[in-house]
């Protein structure tokens, strides 16, 4: 289909692709302390979260900040000030790994901030960033709110609406500042519209004069209208031929969560349309991170349940609108741009065999995307064979960014049960480096044993402090 060749390192890998080992064999890269924080980290995150919000009671509020910072937010973070994350970027790129920044806040639903105050903040804090990598992923509820997104979402849905909010109107709005006012909103609805509109475009020009790519996450199901409106006409100021660079990539791009039963028509129907446009088209994939809540929203009002029925069904769903994407970037070439964002090996295994049947080089239109500090078996597998392969790297205080990884392991359950195989894999690579047998290793396995095993009730506090001690004996061993 495409007249691109692969490079000469990964030819010669015959009809079935390159030949990919996931196999814990890239850990060699790794230094030990870090493999051993992960083995721990990625075991701890399969207590239950009541666990981590009694730490502070259990263990002392000093100890319990000492010990998350060092563990969970050692792990997961790439740091609180500049200087920090762009150590963390250096350590990535000696790796061959490349940083998505992440901003690690978004509005919950239901949650009242301190008016346009906060959103400003947040667009602070995003353009010191923006620089620090060729990629930024944002959430739109950290610009606007979620109150308006949903008022916008029902809007859309209406009959005869939709025309009040095309993209090309909130476009030029965006871009020119004018009086935009949507009659269905109340005056200080449309203020706070103007407002976020005014965010999204700075947020996006600053982005663009700094050659960074913006990619917008996707959210809850009642709010993603309002936020494809919203990536739409960014798209159409940002994604078109006059904004083009070299290649033509797009600057904006739209997250399309697998889990949702409509989502491979959306998808199919919004890579159509831009096609038709002449705009450039940029994809995030991911299976999806609020199905328990979107489920038991959809209980709590009696209506269908958008999800897809089971994981299996979640994974038929990704590799179809895989395929689609790697269809539209063979014809399209770089004008239409792809991220895998799938801690799937399989995922990963038929994306890599499709590029290399459909000549996609490993570093052009499609990149690969996981999480900092999970998954790194398969990420510094791809990074090694010259895949570009993105890790994602929220960044911020202590205090900002532990209540964000604990509602992204919340929503990430079926992620972190999946990490029992890397974890394996690290315990191997560690027993390897730990030999011959010594009466010190010994005596480091009796503690691994102990961490590994299920842990205690909330109310044993001896047990908690065992497996307390276990972890700072392994940590000050590593």
């Amino acid at each position: 289909c495409c007249c691109l060749g692969l490079p000469p390192t990964l030819q010669g890998s015959g009809a079935q692709g390159p030949i990919l080992r996931f196999d814990g064999e890239a850990f060699r890269l790794k230094k030990t302390r870090e493999l051993v924080r992960a083995l721990l980290v990625l075991r701890l995150c399969a207590w239950p979260p009541l666990l981590l919000s009694w730490s502070q009671r259990l263990l002392g509020s000093r100890l319990s900040g000492a010990l998350l910072r060092a563990s969970v937010y050692g792990q997961f973070v790439a740091g609180e000030t500049a200087a920090e994350v762009q150590g963390s970027v250096q350590r990535l790129q000696g790796l061959r790994l490349r940083p998505l920044l992440a901003v690690p806040t978004e509005e919950e639903p239901g949650t009242r901030r301190g008016g346009e105050a906060w959103y400003e903040e947040n667009l602070d804090a995003m353009l010191h960033c923006v620089d620090l990598s060729s990629l930024m992923q944002l959430k739109v509820t950290a610009l606007t709110s979620a109150r308006l997104c949903r008022e916008l979402s029902l809007r859309l849905q209406e009959p005869g609406k939709a025309g009040e909010l095309r993209p090309e109107r909130l476009a030029t709005a965006m871009e020119h500042g004018q009086d935009l006012s949507i009659s269905s909103l109340s005056p200080e609805q449309n203020q706070h519209l103007r407002a976020s509109l005014n965010r999204f475009h700075r947020i996006a020009q600053y982005a663009r004069a700094q050659a960074v790519r913006l990619l917008v996450d996707a959210e809850y199901t009642f709010l993603n209208p309002a936020l494809s409106l919203f990536v739409a006409a960014l798209a159409v100021r940002w994604n078109c031929p006059e904004e083009a660079d070299g290649d033509g990539a797009p600057w904006v791009w739209n997250t399309y969560q697998a889990y949702l039963q409509d989502t491979y028509e959306r998808l199919h129907g919004a890579a159509e349309a831009a096609e038709r446009a002449g705009l450039a088209f940029g994809v995030k994939l991911v299976r999806g991170a609020y199905l328990e809540t979107e489920r038991a929203l959809a209980q709590q009002s009696g209506a269908a349940d958008p999800t897809q029925p089971n994981y299996e069904a979640t994974s038929r769903s990704y590799s179809r609108c895989l395929e689609l994407m790697l269809g539209h970037v063979c014809r399209r070439g770089s004008r239409c741009q792809l991220m895998v964002a799938s801690h799937n090996e399989e995922s990963v295994r038929q994306a890599v065999k499709r590029m290399s049947d459909l000549g996609i080089p490993p570093d052009g239109a499609v990149c690969f995307g996981q999480l900092l500090g999970m998954c790194d078996h398969v990420s510094l597998a791809l990074g090694q064979a010259g895949y570009s392969i993105y890790k994602s790297i929220p960044y911020g205080s202590l205090e900002e960014v532990i209540p964000y990884l604990l509602r992204r392991a919340q929503e990430n359950r079926s992620v972190l049960q999946g990490a029992k195989r890397e974890q394996e894999l690290l315990s191997q690579e560690l027993l390897r480096r730990w030999s011959p047998p010594s009466l010190r290793r010994h005596m480091f396995l009796s503690h691994i044993w102990l961490c590994l095993s299920p842990p205690p009730p909330i109310a044993d506090i001896k047990g908690l402090k065992e497996k307390t001690t276990s972890i700072c004996a392994i940590w000050t061993w590593a």
